[in-house]
């Protein structure tokens, strides 16, 4: 017996070790149910190590039911395991594993169809979503950090829900400033980004088979949440306007998921008409509409758009807005704007989901809000931003002019690009050329619905993010992409569009 937990003890020589190796000849079934073990002292000795450390090892593993011991004899392998280890690995080679849920299931696709970030020093990465470090506030953050420190509590204790009062307070304050939107503190709802508010939107206000409207091509991971709800998803296919309210069904449904201010990804602003268009519909369907204006605050020549929910007289507009684009997504914090009526339904499904978000990190943009230093560093990023866009529309003009179209970029942080040369069936494989190259692409196809979707134009698409890049690497990575297009082998046919 000593000799088989001996022999194999490589790592044997911490109690760790120790630990881990009888456990597992436990478990494999080489140390039988009811076998003894060698003493503390033989095994000590065995071992080169101290008897102490064979004696905790022995009471770790029977305070967790691996061993039996007695007073004055030796421990022995608690009787049952190994028969159950058995089973397992039994019930393991058979197939026989418990079940998930209808949701789990509904979830398995996208697990497989989700690419991390590629972390490439060499790569120009075009990474929507990303935000230059450099960009961040830094001191203005950290004397905002420092001051709220130093702020001694009485305690530490769960916090509301909904998120700190001082939040929400500066929150209404900038909102009627920057978007024109009008309400009370007490319909905000502090969440841990957009995708945290779209989810409570989902488990709030939708059941199995209702039928959601969603724009096409739209935020994908939206759109997977009204899936994953089981929901009936209707994808209806922008314009240059976006979504189109003559085309909305006439048949009930629950909600509708847009981006008027910007549509993602191609950019679009849907004028007043079509915007009174749709709350009318809204009302007509009883239906929710949740306006994601994810990045509303970099418009350029011009102020931003007003919201949607700022002409609503219906109170059936959800507003989700996001500091993941004028802060950092590294920061998770967004933030709803509820009808009343729904506050309190929300705030305890909140509650439920996660109690509550960081408390730091909200005093801390509280307090940036409050002393102007917040909106000081949105028109910076702004600016900054716009330097970017115009050197991207540049250097596509001087590298990629007959090759490409650009939508998108009258605002926001990025742009689609419509190669006409690629077929739009070759889109992934030419955004791996393009790495190959040394510059980092995202196709468009993955934010469209379904490989059926009425694509705007025919030619593969890419979205472009430019805020996370240099104005000089901006300049380079469209040089890459160029070269990558000259080397692309494609079809003779192909032809501008």
């Amino acid at each position: 017996m000593t000799k088989r937990i001996s022999s194999s003890a490589a790592e044997g020589k911490t109690s760790r070790g120790i630990y881990l190796l009888i456990r597992g000849q436990i478990l494999d079934g080489t140390l039988a149910a009811g076998a003894a073990l060698p003493s503390t002292r033989a095994l000590a000795e065995d071992l080169a190590v101290s008897r102490s450390t064979v004696t905790t090892v022995y009471e770790q593993l029977a305070a967790e039911g691996y061993l039996e011991t007695q007073l004055g004899k030796r421990a022995s392998v608690a009787t049952g395991l190994s028969k159950q280890a058995a089973t397992k690995a039994v019930a393991i080679r058979s197939g026989h594993l418990r079940e998930v849920s209808a949701y789990g299931k509904r979830i398995a696709p996208y697990a497989a169809a989700t690419v991390s970030p590629v972390a490439i020093e060499s790569l120009i990465d075009f990474q929507y979503g990303a935000l230059a470090a450099l960009d961040f506030p830094l001191l203005a953050w950290r004397r905002a950090y420092n001051r709220m420190l130093v702020q001694r509590q009485r305690w530490m204790a769960y916090d509301a829900p909904e998120g700190e009062r001082a939040l929400r307070n500066a929150l209404r304050g900038y909102l009627r400033r920057a978007r024109g939107l009008q309400c009370d503190a007490e319909q905000i709802i502090i969440v841990q980004g957009s995708q945290q508010a779209i989810d409570l939107c989902a488990r709030v206000l939708v059941d199995p088979k209702d039928r959601v409207v969603v724009e096409d091509p739209c935020y994908a991971m939206a759109r997977r949440v009204f899936e994953a709800a089981d929901a009936q998803v209707i994808a209806l296919p922008v314009d240059g306007m976006g979504l189109d309210p003559r085309k909305l069904p006439a048949k009930r449904c629950k909600l509708a998921y847009v981006t008027p201010s910007h549509q993602f990804p191609l950019g679009a602003v849907m004028p007043i008409q079509r915007r009174k268009d749709l709350l009318a519909w809204a009302v007509a369907q009883h239906a929710w509409v949740i306006e994601d204006d994810y990045d509303g605050e970099f418009r350029y020549g011009m102020r931003p758009v007003d919201t949607l929910q700022s002409i609503d007289d219906s109170a059936g507009v959800i507003y989700v807005g996001t500091f993941s684009k004028a802060l950092s997504p590294q920061l998770r914090m967004g933030y709803l704007v509820l009808p009343p009526d729904l506050v309190p339904l929300f705030r305890e499904a909140k509650r439920l989901i996660d109690r509550h978000g960081p408390r730091q990190e909200q005093l801390v943009l509280a307090s940036m809000i409050e002393d102007g230093s917040y909106e000081r560093h949105v028109r910076r990023c702004r600016r900054l931003n716009e330097q970017r866009r115009e050197a991207l529309l540049k250097a596509l003009e001087a590298h990629l002019h007959d090759a490409v179209d650009v939508d998108g970029a009258a605002s926001g942080l990025h742009v689609v690009v419509w190669c006409a040369p690629i077929p739009a069936t070759a889109e992934a494989a030419f955004a791996a050329h393009a790495q190959a190259h040394g510059v980092g692409i995202r196709p468009l196809s993955p934010l469209y619905a379904s490989a059926e979707s009425p694509r705007q134009r025919p030619c593969a698409g890419y979205v472009l993010g430019y805020a996370s890049i240099s104005v000089k690497d901006i300049a380079e990575g469209v040089r890459r992409l160029a070269l990558a297009l000259k080397s692309f082998p494609r079809p003779a046919a192909s032809s501008r569009i």
